[in-house]
């Protein structure tokens, strides 16, 4: 199952991100595993729902020793070494889940998860050449438009991350283009075209946002700076009200930069409203 990591108790690279917790395809149990400390192969089933519920609700401290023992019934089960890795990164140890990535990658090579899942890790860490090649190896080989949006906005990410805001400018259009209905990446596309100077283009898309999701945070703070930069600090100030109400984290400047990942001349923009208003 996909889901926004947007997350109390998350690690802040992963609210900029994309993540899958993966629902079991087979869940295949270990021989002969009769340690009075294993819970027993016909607890499995149950033991996975648990640990996948666990971790979609945020509750990575319980989920963590779930997936424990669910690895120890089923030590070849891909989707729970990449579930754990998940929660691994989300309680702050990139590496840990890096590993875990690998041995779901050994167990199933075609897995797009894992490598989606393994890039977010790498980004943890700031291996950009490597989480790009794992973005990469998903848009050379999926056609499902699922993983593509989610590999191409995360790519978009590592790009921006690099300095190179056209080309994540770029994929994250492809991103909303494979998804219907991917607003963080339409976001994400008019802040890039704001760093880049395209404030018409920007503009239009913010608006567009608003329009259609008028409790969108982000897009409102968008406009916030993007108003306040062209003079219009009365409507900036209207937007800036609704925006701080949804989501006070749009004051601080380190959540835009290393959590929402927003481009510098943006966050700049609004700092500057911020200390004027």
């Amino acid at each position: 199952m996909r889901v926004r990591p947007w997350l109390s108790g998350v690690p802040a690279l992963l609210l900029a991100v994309w993540l899958l917790l993966v629902s079991p395809r087979a869940v295949r149990a270990s021989e002969g595993s009769t340690s009075p400390s294993v819970p027993q192969l016909s607890s499995l089933p149950q033991l996975f729902d648990q640990a996948l519920q666990a971790s979609r609700e945020g509750h990575f401290g319980e989920a963590l020793p779930l997936w424990d023992q669910v690895l120890e019934l089923a030590p070849r089960d891909a989707a729970a070494w990449s579930n754990r890795g998940n929660v691994q990164l989300a309680l702050g140890d990139p590496l840990a889940a890096i590993a875990d990535q690998d041995r779901a990658l050994a167990l199933e090579p075609g897995s797009g998860d894992a490598h989606l899942n393994r890039g977010t890790a790498e980004e943890a860490l700031a291996r950009w050449g490597a989480a790009a090649d794992d973005y990469h190896w998903i848009l050379e080989h999926s056609d499902g438009a699922e993983p593509r949006a989610s590999a191409l906005y995360n790519l978009g990410n590592v790009q921006g991350a690099q300095g190179d805001w056209a080309a994540a400018r770029s994929s994250y259009a492809a991103a909303a283009a494979a998804r219907p209905g991917f607003a963080m990446a339409r976001a994400s596309e008019a802040l890039a075209a704001f760093q880049l100077g395209d404030l018409d283009a920007a503009e239009q898309q913010l608006r567009s946002l608003i329009r259609r999701y008028p409790l969108f945070a982000d897009a409102r703070a968008g406009l916030t700076a993007l108003l306040w930069q062209r003079g219009g600090r009365g409507e900036a100030e209207s937007h800036w009200v609704s925006a701080s109400g949804l989501d006070p984290r749009y004051r601080d400047p380190e959540w835009l930069l290393a959590v929402r990942r927003w481009p510098p001349v943006p966050v700049a923009a609004l700092q500057q409203f911020l200390s004027l208003a």
